[in-house]
C-alpha cells in the first residue's frame, strides 16, 4: 500500500473471522463455555476487523450490548465474524457474531453478539484518526445507522454515571 492516506475503506475490506473447537479447559462443570471466554474470542475477532479498517494498533474502550443467546458445548465448532459498523474520529464500533456450526448437517446456530467499541493508537497510545466506513448493502447501512444511535446512547450512559458519581462525592470520573 502506498504512504497515501485512505479516507475511506469498505465493510467487506475489514471484516474478520475467528474458529475455535471448544475443548474441556475452556468449559465450566456443566460443559459450557465460559462466558468470560466467549468474550475473550469476541474481543480478538472484533480487533483484527478494527486493525483491518484502521490498520493502526488498536486498543478496545468498551463492550456492550453482549448477549448469550444459547450455551455453547465442549466439542462444538465455535464461528465469530466482526465487520466494522461505523467508524468515528479515532474510534470504530465493532459488531460481532457468534455460531455454532454443525458441520456435519451444515447449519449454524446463533449463541451470541455483542457490539464493541476500539480506538485506534499511535506507538505512544494516543488516539489517531481512522479511514470512514463505506457501507454498501441494504444491511450494512442499517447497521451503520445503528451504530451512530448507540454511540449516542452510550455518550448519554457515561454523562449520567459521571453525574451519579460526581453527586455521590466519588472521586475517581472516566
Amino acid at each position: 500500500m502506498s504512504d497515501e492516506k485512505v479516507v475511506s475503506r469498505t465493510v467487506v475490506e475489514s471484516q474478520a473471522e475467528r474458529s475455535e473447537i471448544i475443548f474441556p479447559a475452556d468449559s465450566n462443570s456443566v460443559g459450557n463455555l465460559f462466558g468470560g471466554r466467549l468474550m475473550q474470542f469476541i474481543d480478538l475477532v472484533g480487533a483484527v476487523a478494527a486493525v483491518r479498517h484502521s490498520r493502526s494498533i488498536v486498543v478496545s474502550a468498551s463492550m456492550d450490548h453482549l448477549d448469550f443467546v444459547a450455551p455453547v458445548h465442549i466439542g462444538d465448532l465455535l464461528i465469530l465474524k466482526a465487520s466494522v459498523n461505523r467508524a468515528f474520529r479515532t474510534s470504530m464500533e465493532v459488531g460481532v457474531r457468534a455460531m455454532v456450526e454443525n458441520a456435519r448437517a451444515g447449519t449454524l446456530r446463533h449463541v451470541s453478539s455483542a457490539y464493541l467499541t476500539y480506538v485506534a493508537v499511535d506507538r505512544e497510545g494516543r488516539p489517531v484518526p481512522v479511514p470512514c466506513v463505506v457501507p454498501e448493502t441494504e444491511h450494512q447501512k442499517r447497521r451503520f445507522a445503528d451504530a451512530g444511535r448507540r454511540r449516542e446512547m452510550r455518550a448519554e450512559e457515561t454523562k449520567r454515571a459521571r453525574d451519579v458519581r460526581a453527586s455521590l462525592g466519588v472521586g475517581w470520573h472516566v
